[in-house]
């Protein structure tokens, strides 16, 4: 994902940990206007649109690309689509981390998870495919292309996985349970600690509230 300047939240001020009125929260438009806005379903569906559109033009392609010197458009196609679903991606999670006790919110999270991982799974082909190029045809692509030499740094990363690469369709059986596997472990945690509440002085505080209380060098 590109970077993105995020507003920075909006500055309210407290006088001391024990009282807790209005904190600062994030200022998420900068990503989208919220989980209903028109944006953030023009981009899911043209993720989608894109993804499939990817997979035809490109699968089982990128070696006779790269000795063909045309692999920078491929690059190009699944930067731009990367940095979509990761946009995506992080409003989702950040409108989540907002309030985690909220169900609406940890459906919304679920079901943008799940529709990202869809759409992803043919992609899978990509990394895989570019991991079985040969060596000095990738070198003499870089040495051809300016363009692509730029992404170097990158394909080196990628290439330290291809050891430990499995075939595609297992890849693509980890790819797709990762929704109902850590990630829902993760998201059940958080939903967890957030659900919790503890008496304290008369009144209930969820998790936070204590650990804030924890770190107030005021506590005694």
């Amino acid at each position: 994902m590109s970077e993105r300047h995020m507003s920075a939240p909006v500055a309210t001020s407290r006088k001391d940990h024990n009282q807790f009125g209005n904190l600062p929260e994030w200022d998420l438009s900068d990503l989208y206007p919220g989980r209903e806005s028109p944006e953030l379903k023009r981009d899911l569906e043209w993720a989608r649109s894109e993804a499939k559109a990817f997979e035809g033009d490109y699968k089982g392609k990128l070696d006779s690309l790269t000795r063909e010197g045309r692999l920078i458009d491929a690059i190009k196609r699944v930067e731009k689509l990367n940095d979509t679903t990761g946009r995506l991606g992080s409003f989702a999670y950040l409108h989540y981390a907002q309030n985690t006790s909220d169900g609406a919110r940890a459906k919304f999270l679920g079901d943008l998870s799940q529709a990202l991982t869809d759409l992803s799974t043919g992609l899978i082909f990509f990394e895989l495919e570019l991991n079985r190029i040969d060596d000095d045809a990738l070198e003499a692509a870089f040495a051809a292309d300016q363009a692509l030499a730029r992404y170097r740094p990158w394909f080196v990363e990628l290439r330290k996985s291809k050891p430990y690469q499995l075939e595609d369709r297992v890849e693509e059986l980890f790819h797709e349970k990762s929704v109902t596997g850590a990630q829902a472990w993760n998201r059940l945690f958080d939903e967890t600690m957030a659900g919790l509440r503890f008496p304290y002085e008369g009144r209930e505080l969820s998790s936070q509230e204590i650990f804030d209380l924890l770190s107030n060098h005021d506590r005694e």
